[in-house]
């Protein structure tokens, strides 16, 4: 769902105009392999670097740089057929070098990139000329077009992709003033359709309420992810502002490093799921929206279940299993927490939420780049609160590497197999029965599902509302003229 054009502005947009963009998710760096998070997804994926496929903002997967694609019988060999015409920003043509040396930068071992261990059934990659690729694999991957959508093609001559860009979008780089902005500039020798503004300027802020305020002031277009529900009233009931509801992929956990004890211990961490009434919390942040969910997959990934009673709030029953678990008196615990909006109000709850059982929490408030250093990198914690933007990654917790070391062999088998179906019958199937599995294990704690609210100007429109893996196509959004 986009939001719509109404005539009026349809008639009035100004195809120059410049859109300014606010949001809390500023990128670490400027490239998807490095530990940038998940702001420079937001800003960059589909508007400065674009991919074999995309995810588009229904949760559809689109060819974009592959024109077409063929799959041997024996699913273990695709060919792609690049779109012709397609020249990077520096102006040299896209080649099937160039989508090898993308695809082997994400499976690399020094990247960090989520998806890396998704791709590690690429057995080899051929290019027989520039305008053809073959991946060749070990093994059947069923879901190979979805994980390349998150493979960004560069110019294989590329240099400091940290702080430059050569992508093939619609937008290049401007100007990008760390701690304040990031500008994209329409890119004229672009291989589609042209965008339907100027450019864009992303702004970013570090409180909820700043971001509100750009926008009632002026000093921003539209609000990319609401994150507090208290400020909509005041866009709601004034007509300059349009208040669009989409859905969501973003997961709000208590994830436990669960190497260690005591969150080595599954009646641990059923106690402590049990012990948080979840539907006061998502109240408490979000009033009447979002949604409480009880395992790491959203309504919209196909293998939901609704679990939300395998640890239901029973305070009672959570003291009970501590006891079993040999902590009748309770134990302490620190929570590596993200400074912005809403973590330390959630970190907060659950301290008051986990005093009832007799379980002590000391709330430890970090940055994002600490956060990725301490927590996701070097797995130096107990437990953290983060969001999880992801579309359809329950296949972390087939993973046992990832930061927080749930290995369950079943699950990871589950995973692997789901993988290797050949019909997406067998692959929701496998997938189902890992979510329960994981669910009760109380793996992590999962607390809700964000809502997913853009708000922006009456005058501005064009742009996603599903906010999917936290991507912001920009370049379908319309500013009326002055």
């Amino acid at each position: 769902m986009t939001a719509s054009l109404t005539s009026a502005h349809a008639a009035d947009a100004d195809p120059n105009a410049s859109v300014s963009i606010g949001s809390l998710y500023e990128p670490q760096n400027l490239d998807n392999t490095a530990g940038a998070g998940q702001g420079i997804n937001e800003a960059f994926n589909g508007n400065v670097y674009e991919a074999l496929f995309r995810l588009s903002d229904s949760g559809a997967v689109e060819p974009v740089l592959a024109k077409d694609y063929k799959v041997s019988e024996d699913g273990l060999t695709y060919t792609f057929t690049l779109q012709p015409g397609v020249k990077f920003h520096s102006g040299e043509p896209l080649t099937a070098k160039d989508v090898k040396y993308s695809i082997e930068r994400v499976t690399a071992p020094d990247s960090k990139s989520s998806r890396k261990n998704s791709l590690k059934g690429i057995a080899s990659i051929e290019t027989p000329d520039d305008a053809t690729v073959l991946i060749k694999l070990s093994a059947r991957s069923i879901s190979l077009p979805y994980n390349l959508s998150y493979v960004w093609i560069v110019n294989d001559a590329a240099k400091d992709l940290k702080s430059a860009e050569d992508g093939t979008g619609p937008y290049k780089l401007g100007d990008w003033r760390r701690g304040s902005s990031l500008s994209l500039a329409r890119f004229d020798g672009y291989w589609g359709s042209k965008p339907a503004n100027g450019g864009v300027t992303f702004r970013y802020f570090t409180d909820a309420t700043a971001l509100n305020n750009a926008l009632l002031t002026g000093a921003v277009d539209i609000i990319t992810s609401v994150q507090s529900p208290d400020s909509l009233k005041q866009f709601q009931t004034n007509k300059s502002f349009t208040v669009a509801e989409g859905q969501s992929t973003t997961k709000l956990l208590l994830a436990y490093n669960d190497r260690v004890a005591p969150f080595d211990n599954v009646k641990v961490r059923k106690a402590l799921a049990r012990a948080i009434d979840k539907k006061k919390l998502l109240n408490a942040i979000w009033g009447d929206r979002g949604l409480v969910i009880g395992s790491f997959v959203p309504p919209t990934d196909p293998w939901y279940v609704d679990l939300t009673k395998v640890d239901d709030y029973n305070v009672e029953s959570a003291k009970a299993l501590l006891a079993e678990a040999g902590f009748k008196d309770g134990f302490t615990f620190t929570i590596d927490t993200p400074n912005y909006d809403p973590h330390p109000l959630v970190a907060q709850f659950l301290q008051t939420e986990y005093a009832k059982i007799g379980v002590k929490v000391n709330i430890n408030i970090i940055t994002a780049n600490e956060w990725y250093s301490k927590v996701y990198k070097a797995h130096d914690f107990q437990a953290t609160l983060q969001e999880h933007v992801n579309h359809r990654d329950i296949v972390f917790y087939g993973n046992p590497d990832f930061y927080w070391g749930y290995n369950n062999p079943k699950v990871v088998d589950l995973v692997k197999a789901a993988e290797a179906s050949t019909t997406t019958d067998e692959q929701t199937a496998r997938l189902k029965e890992a979510n329960t599995l994981i669910a009760e294990d109380a793996a992590s704690n999962w607390l809700y599902l964000y809502p997913q609210i853009v708000v922006s100007k009456a005058s501005v429109t064009g742009y996603p509302v599903n906010g999917l893996n936290s991507q912001f196509f920009a370049s379908g959004i319309r500013k009326a003229g002055k």
